[in-house]
C-alpha cells in the first residue's frame, strides 16, 4: 500500500473549485503540501470509464505521470434511483460546457416526472497515484432523497436538491463543516487516511 509521509507534495488531480477546497481542507490536518493539477497546468484527461472508480483511476494516473508527483483524484456523481442510477458518472456533464448545476438540477428534476421513489446518493472515489503506475481506490457513499425546489447556498454541484438520511436540510444548506462531517467525500477521505497518511 502506498504510504505518504507528513511533507510529502501531492496533486490534487482536479479543475474543480469545490473539490480542491474540499480535498485540501481534508487533508492539512496531515501536514501534506497540495498543489492543484490546475496550477501545474495539467491537462484533464478524458473521463471514458464506465464506474467512478475507473475515472478516479484514469486522472490520478495522468496526474501522477505527467507531474512526477504523486496525485489524488476523486470520481464523484450523484445517482438517482428513479432514473436508474443517473446522472451518475455524467454528473458533470448533465451541467453542460459552462458547469451550470441548475441545468442538471432541472434536468433531474423533470427527468424524475411524478416519480414516486425519491431516493438518491452521493458516491466519491479517491485514487492515489504514483508516476510508477502504482494506485489504490478508496470508495464512499452517503444516502439521501431528492428534494425540490434546489435550497441552500453552500456546497456545489447537486447540493441543493439532496437531503441526507437523517436530516431534514439540503447538503446546500448545511454548513460546510456539517457537510463535510458526513459527505460521501470525507467517508472515502477516512478509508484513504486511515491506509496512507500517518496519523494527524
Amino acid at each position: 500500500m502506498i504510504h505518504l509521509a507528513r511533507g510529502s507534495r501531492l496533486v490534487i488531480a482536479t479543475h474543480n473549485p469545490g473539490k480542491l477546497a474540499e480535498m485540501s481542507a481534508l487533508l492539512a490536518p496531515y501536514g501534506i503540501d497540495t498543489v492543484a493539477a490546475g496550477a501545474l497546468g495539467l491537462a484533464e484527461p478524458d473521463e471514458t470509464a464506465a464506474d467512478f472508480e475507473g475515472n478516479a483511476r484514469l486522472k490520478a494516473l495522468a496526474a501522477a505521470r505527467d507531474s512526477g508527483l504523486p496525485a489524488l483524484a476523486d470520481d464523484s456523481g450523484f445517482c438517482v434511483a428513479a432514473l436508474d442510477g443517473a446522472p451518475g458518472v455524467v454528473s458533470a456533464r448533465w451541467a453542460g460546457p459552462g458547469r451550470d448545476f441548475r441545468v442538471a438540477m432541472a434536468r433531474v428534476e423533470r427527468d424524475m416526472g411524478a416519480a414516486a421513489d425519491r431516493r438518491a446518493w452521493f458516491v466519491s472515489v479517491l485514487c492515489l497515484a504514483l508516476a510508477d503506475g502504482e494506485a489504490a481506490c478508496f470508495a464512499g457513499r452517503v444516502d439521501g432523497a431528492v428534494s425540490f425546489p434546489p435550497r441552500g447556498g453552500h456546497g456545489f454541484g447537486y447540493d441543493p436538491i439532496f437531503v441526507p438520511d437523517g436530516d431534514t436540510r439540503t447538503f446546500g444548506e448545511m454548513p460546510p463543516g456539517e457537510k463535510e462531517a458526513i459527505s460521501h467525500r470525507t467517508r472515502a477521505f477516512r478509508a484513504f487516511a486511515a491506509a496512507c497518511l500517518s496519523p494527524p
